[in-house]
């Protein structure tokens, strides 16, 4: 099959003869599931899974082509229209592939591109504007302290940004103190912004770090399980020590 067979089968799919459940849905009621296949899809490529990213691809490819689908039936766009615009885009955007203007460097081709998309009309009113608000917090944190060091908004030292790493932490620590739910909140919240800016000093995405710390710590924890497992025991049954040896046999390894 091809891709417009598949344009075919969602038309279908969303026909007075089609599925059920496909014709009742809606663009809010597709939105989880258009989250979860994205998702699915990054797990594929952290594992380098091909067989995986094969399949996830055409999960989220389904996703698209359902999206246009429901706006073909309401009169303003398919997914041709929608293959189009990005091809436009792209060729638009890489005149020095595509045209015979010289952009030599990675850093140009970027400058060009912001460039291109103020002419599109896509201006914001702030410096830092354009990141998707429905980012995962760590990723849009990194986005819009981008855009701020880009018009000088950011220290020069990084020893400058563990100072303020430590500031954080006391102020966090006093919230503690004082039991204040909101305060602590807060001070939790300005911590994890300024290690958003650790990682950026040291072009570190923040969020893949932490992805691989919650892997590390899965597989570490399933070992300890596995271990009190072997030895017919609950990992509930098991001391905090007894833990702790097995978390270190599992670093070993």
């Amino acid at each position: 099959m091809n891709f417009n067979e598949l344009v075919d089968i969602v038309a279908k799919l969303r026909g007075p003869d089609g599925c059920p459940w496909d014709r009742e849905q809606t663009r809010e009621s597709l939105k989880q599931y258009l989250v979860e296949e994205f998702y699915e899809l990054i797990d594929a490529l952290d594992e380098n899974d091909d067989k995986g990213m094969r399949e996830e691809m055409g999960d989220l490819l389904f996703q698209i082509v359902l999206q246009s689908q429901l706006s073909k039936e309401e009169g303003k766009f398919d997914i041709n229209d929608v293959v189009a615009d990005i091809a436009g885009k792209m060729v638009q955007r890489h005149p020095h592939v595509f045209g015979d203007k010289n952009l030599n460097t990675s850093d140009d081709v970027i400058e060009w591109w912001e460039e291109s998309k103020k002419r599109e009309g896509k201006n914001h009113d702030s410096a830092i504007g354009g990141v998707p608000r429905s980012l995962p917090a760590l990723l849009r944190a990194r986005k819009i302290q981008m855009k701020a060091t880009k018009v000088g908004f950011d220290w020069n030292r990084i020893e400058d940004v563990f100072e303020k790493l430590e500031e954080e932490i006391a102020e966090l620590k006093e919230a503690i103190k004082e039991k204040n739910h909101r305060e602590i909140e807060d001070e939790l919240g300005d911590l994890f912004f300024v290690l958003v800016r650790i990682a950026n000093f040291v072009e570190v995405n923040p969020e893949d770090a932490l992805s691989r710390t919650i892997r590390k710590f899965d597989r570490r924890f399933r070992h300890i399980e596995a271990a009190a497992a072997g030895q017919g025991r609950k990992i509930s049954d098991m001391t905090l020590a007894e833990m702790e040896v097995f978390w270190q046999e599992a670093k070993k390894k």
